[in-house]
């Protein structure tokens, strides 16, 4: 592949990302004329990513394809990539930045380090403001409640849910959640119905990706599980999964599926 293909706008630095969180987050920096290679999962904006090439899955990049590309700076996120592709990029002279936010926290750092990459810092610092802002409403709504437990499922058959060392468990635990799921069995261990319904969730949640969820798999698992389907929340994964500008709205959300009402208070709760 010629470096002609996918020539950043103006002839400024050149980007690759294989992230589509990260793709997502440099167009919403106002540098995604730059990007000149992406992922085939990277589907956000969608009409402007119409003119970048692919280079590839999160996991099988087309090494000899980016290098070809020829771009100043290669982005990359260390639980969707690869150590090793990290490696041979780096070994073909190709600078890389990694990042990997664990914590609702990390998500501002995150944003001001693109930010600093790209010539964007003040963009980077107005989006990163966002989140935190979001994060301090969500923190100041939920002080004093209990807090609410939850599962959060991500995949179907078999059932598999995120445990309490992920990124989007951390954006529920931040607005008032508890998740009732522990790493001890993996980060997203998988679950039998009846597990799901001794861990006596007072919600439970469906996002929308990886896996989509929608109504019906709301009805078979309260079927499967007896719990109440108010308490199941059809919800957007890519929000709360999508660790960037998406975290400010995922975090106001998340205050609004646990703001007290009927059905939580029918729900056992524990304190912090």
């Amino acid at each position: 592949m010629s470096r002609a293909r996918g020539v950043a706008a103006g002839g400024g630095p050149r980007y690759v990302s294989l992230c589509p969180s990260i793709t997502h987050a440099l167009f919403e920096l106002g540098v995604g004329d730059r990007v000149v290679g992406a992922t085939k999962f990277c589907v956000a904006p969608e009409e402007p990513l119409a003119r970048v090439p692919r280079v590839g899955g999160t996991k099988d990049p087309r090494l000899d394809e980016i290098a070809a590309l020829a771009p100043d700076l290669v982005f990359m996120n260390e639980e969707e990539n690869r150590r090793e592709d990290f490696d041979a990029l780096r070994d073909r002279g190709l600078r890389v930045h990694r990042s990997m936010p664990r914590r609702v926290g990390d998500v501002a750092g995150m944003l001001r380090s693109f930010g600093a990459a790209t010539g964007a810092a003040a963009r980077a610092d107005a989006l990163a403001a966002r989140v935190e802002e979001a994060a301090r409403e969500a923190s100041s709504a939920a002080a004093g409640r209990p807090r609410v437990p939850f599962v959060a499922l991500v995949w179907r058959k078999p059932w598999m849910a995120a445990s309490d060392d992920t990124f989007l468990s951390a954006v529920l635990e931040a607005a008032g959640g508890r998740n009732a799921v522990s790493a001890d069995g993996g980060r997203y261990p998988a679950l039998t119905s009846e597990r799901i319904a001794a861990l006596a969730p007072a919600r439970v949640f469906l996002p929308s990706e990886p896996f989509p969820f929608g109504p019906r798999h709301v009805l078979e698992l309260a079927e499967q599980t007896r719990i109440d389907p108010s308490r199941f929340v059809l919800c957007d994964g890519r929000a709360l999964t999508w660790h960037g500008p998406l975290t400010a709205a995922a975090l106001r959300s998340a205050r609004d599926w646990f703001r007290p009402g009927d059905d939580l208070d029918r729900a056992a709760t524990t304190r912090p």
